[in-house]
């Protein structure tokens, strides 16, 4: 009898969670190996995403964004303009009330200083953080669980664990940790959990650094991202779940928080304002904007069931909801209804739950609190839904499957006690089958985020009915295909034999075409979705130039201008279309349309002259002026011999770009075809000493020498082009 109870206080005294008595079978009871194991997979997790370039919206907050770039420098801007100022050059009310998020692009900028324009900095980054946000969650479950650390039940440890393995594995974090403006989401996160175990801390310890550590990293959440601010309901429920706090006591503890929420609130206020704005009336910015009262409804509940779909069953995965993936629904629709019971069947279930202070429930109020100021119930948020915004109600349903498994385990087992994780037998089992299988989603879904044409190509045929996306893989078509064709041109520059570089360039061209022509399919695609849709008319604009489908492209920017008044791009690429147009009349010698190249010509300026009170570009404007007068003198010259038409339109280009060297050799060339060779040879006398291995200008200036009677130079001048360019002169 005696020998039997000793071998019991010997297993108790085993099972005890202090690190110096754990041994390698009782991994479970092991905090620091289930931190670091809990880090490392983090990190495997995404590691295959350290190669990748910048996606999607990193433009806006990163690469395009005029504050970040400035490095250091560029913070104070950040830190008082709206997040999107940077980008857009100023307040962009894109959806209504304005985001002040400045704490990820204030470390967006601070990388830019050390690391400039370095994808791999801010995918590496984005993965510490993410680890950093899961080690935050583990300890805060093992906390509330187990505040004293003394209990030698398994149920904490297992719980913390598990909860915190599915989410790192959970495939639809791969949106905001693959991304690397994702960021946002993972600090307001860290900033929350971080908030509530120094908030727990406190309450057990009594140490007032804990206080103000909470209050401090709630701040700083709610300044990566405003959703935190559901953290001032989900902590208090955490307190009233998990501690025997008194409704007052709970409310003392929070208020360090609110008065956190107040502060930002005001400098929120104080940098954007309070106006919540008009709801937009662009179907891309509102995907409620054509629905009746009811159909908004319906589809928002359809929504709702489907995040609860992804975070069961993340099979199909897609960075674009936009409209009409998803479509309009009706009441009349069974996976709306289907949702409807199912969320009347959490909300009653998390009424009785905390009426019974049922652990299960608490999972269930996460889910619901955290998701609420991201549904479109509450506000609009100019989108139906996305996958980022699982990114904190997925840690109330990994709470409540950990829960439910090792109650499950704990069935099984029956009278029998709980001491490995081999005792929980089937448990175990599920909870395997679920960390392989979001694993591997997970991995293998990071890999569609490498670039934006293959996030783009890959989700457009899961959201073929997105007329966002069909528009940005169609953008995304003619990007790379212009990509290649420049290569080729650049390696046409190393063939010296013309008649090869003519038919490689014809090669390029039959290459080049359909693929153009592919992506037009899918901007047509786009406005048959959305045929009041700007952008995508703009994209088959500017497919029909490179195709030289001129009139074509013509249509396709006013029919994008007539959607979006004073559109910058519209007005911009018209007025390169009809230079374009014009240039090519001249080259194919077409006599006559002649006339109708000089009035493109006209039509040109008038679109930049248009352009003028809307763009900040104004030096890239007048540089398109000076062309467009520079071609227009070019074509009075070369094509209709008007010396003095064309002087009179290359010195107007000259009023707008005094560097175009250009600009200069064709006046020169216009005096030599006037008989003034003196005045030609002083303007190519300047251009060569500018451009001295420049064998066009070099060749030009021998034959001028050598009509002004100064053969032997214009000789020599001629041989060194020559050496330069053995065909120079030969077109």
């Amino acid at each position: 009898m005696t020998k039997a109870k000793k071998g019991k206080k010997r297993s108790a005294k085993s099972t005890k969670a202090k690190p110096s008595s754990i041994t390698s079978k009782a991994f479970i009871f092991n905090k620091k190996l289930q931190l670091l194991s809990i880090f490392l997979l983090s990190c495997l997790l995404y590691a295959n995403t350290l190669g990748h370039q910048y996606t999607q919206d990193d433009a806006i907050v990163i690469y395009d964004n005029e504050f970040t770039t400035q490095g250091l420098a560029g913070i104070p801007d950040i830190l008082s303009k709206d997040t999107f100022h940077g980008f857009f050059g100023q307040k962009k009310n894109l959806v209504a009330g304005g985001r002040y998020r400045p704490l990820s692009l204030v470390l967006f900028a601070v990388e830019w200083q050390l690391f400039p324009d370095n994808p791999f900095i801010g995918h590496l980054f984005n993965i510490f953080w993410y680890g950093l946000t899961a080690i935050v969650l583990y300890l805060l479950l093992l906390y509330i669980l187990n505040p004293s650390g003394k209990t030698e039940s398994m149920f904490p440890w297992f719980v913390a664990f598990v909860a915190t393995v599915l989410f790192v594995v959970h495939p639809t974090h791969t949106e905001a940790v693959a991304n690397i403006k994702g960021r946002d989401e993972i600090l307001a996160l860290l900033g929350s959990l971080a908030a509530m175990y120094f908030l727990f801390r406190y309450y057990y310890e009594h140490d007032n650094k804990f206080l103000l550590y909470s209050a401090l990293c709630f701040f700083l959440g709610l300044l990566s991202k405003e959703n935190t601010i559901t953290f001032l309901g989900i902590i208090p429920v955490t307190f009233y779940f998990f501690t025997k706090a008194k409704p007052q006591k709970i409310l003392g503890l929070t208020a360090p928080l609110f008065g956190a929420a107040l502060v930002f609130i005001a400098i929120r206020t104080a940098i954007i304002g309070l106006d919540m704005g008009e709801s937009s009336q662009e179907l891309m910015n509102n995907p409620y904007v054509d629905m009746t009262g009811g159909e908004k409804m319906a589809t928002i509940m359809f929504t709702l069931g489907k995040y609860i779909q992804l975070l069961i069953a993340p099979i199909t995965l897609t960075h674009d909801y936009y409209p009409y993936h998803v479509g309009k629904m009706n009441w009349g629709n069974w996976e709306v209804l289907l949702s409807l019971f199912l969320y009347i069947g959490l909300i009653g279930y998390a009424i009785y739950a905390f009426i019974k202070k049922d652990r299960r429930g608490y999972g269930v109020i996460f889910f619901l609190l955290s998701l609420s100021i991201v549904s479109n119930v509450v506000f609009a948020i100019g989108t139906n839904m996305s996958e980022r915004f699982l990114f904190m109600p997925s840690i109330g349903f990994t709470f409540l499957v950990a829960l439910l498994l090792y109650e499950l385990g704990k069935r099984m087992r029956g009278d029998l006690p709980l001491k490995t994780l081999k005792d929980l037998g089937v448990a175990m089992a599920v909870f395997g089958f679920l960390f392989t299988a979001y694993s591997f989603k997970t991995i293998t879904r990071n890999t569609a985020w490498k670039d934006n044409y293959t996030l783009f190509l890959t989700d457009v045929a899961t959201s073929k009915n997105s007329a966002k996306l069909q528009n940005a893989v169609g953008g995304e078509m003619i990007a790379k295909a212009l990509e290649e064709k420049n290569e080729v041109l650049k390696s046409l520059a190393d063939i010296k034999n013309p008649n090869q570089k003519k038919a490689k360039e014809a090669e390029m061209d039959r290459a080049f075409e359909p693929k153009i022509v592919k992506a037009i399919e899918h901007l047509q695609a786009a406005v048959k979705i959305h045929p009041t849709y700007s952008n995508p008319y703009l994209q088959l604009g500017n497919a029909h130039n490179y195709l030289k489908k001129y009139e074509e492209a013509f249509g396709y920017f006013k029919k994008s201008l007539s959607y979006k008044e004073n559109s910058k791009e519209a007005l911009n690429n018209l007025g390169i279309t009809y230079r374009d147009a014009a240039n090519h009349i001249g080259n194919k010698q077409q006599r006559q349309r002649f006339s109708q190249a000089l009035s493109y010509f006209q039509e040109s300026i008038s679109y930049f002259e248009r352009l003028k009170p809307f763009t900040r570009d104004q030096e890239q404007l007048r540089k398109n002026k000076a062309q467009t007068y520079r071609d227009w003198g070019k074509f009075y010259g070369e094509r209709l011999q008007n010396f003095d038409e064309a002087l009179k339109y290359l010195n107007k280009g000259l009023e707008f770009d005094k560097e175009d060297n250009e600009i200069y050799r064709l006046i020169g060339l216009c005096y030599a075809s006037k008989g003034q060779t003196n005045e030609a040879i002083r303007l190519f006398e300047d251009l060569v000493a500018k451009q001295p291995k420049n064998a066009n200008i070099l060749y030009n200036l021998g034959a001028f020498y050598s009509q002004t009677g100064n053969p032997q130079k214009g000789k020599e001048l001629v041989n060194k082009a020559l050496k330069i360019d053995p065909n120079v002169g030969q077109n």
